[in-house]
């Protein structure tokens, strides 16, 4: 707590002791809030070479990412990373099963696409 600053102490007329206290000094104005850093987005889980993938996606702990151009589809299953031979694949949607099974369903031009049918290239 701070000790009180000093006043004047004025006597009325009527002998009746009244207290002239100092203004208030005027506040400092705020200073200027410094401007937000731009978030940063999450670093691709998948190697730089094969550039940005047509299709992603996450869902219960698995990823995909599919990049037509190099024709290779990756899969991360709780981190553990398979690629793929995508073939003549144009894959272009996805399907992700919920719950426990953690399956995914990939469709191409014609199709349905068995990733079991796919070359694992690791």
């Amino acid at each position: 707590m701070q000790p009180f600053r000093a006043c004047r102490v004025v006597l009325s007329l009527a002998g009746q002791e009244v207290r002239a206290v100092e203004p208030m000094k005027p506040m400092e104005p705020m200073k200027p809030m410094e401007p937000m850093k731009p978030m940063k987005g999450a670093e691709p889980w998948w190697p730089k070479d094969l550039g940005e993938p047509a299709t992603s996606g996450a869902q219960n702990g698995m990823k995909y990412a599919f990049f037509p151009d190099k024709r290779r589809l990756l899969v991360d299953r709780d981190g553990q990373v398979s690629t793929y031979d995508s073939g003549d694949h144009r894959i272009g949607g996805v399907a992700q099963g919920d719950g426990t099974a953690k399956t995914l369903t990939f469709t191409g031009q014609d199709g349905e696409v068995d990733l079991g049918a796919l070359k694992k290239l690791d």
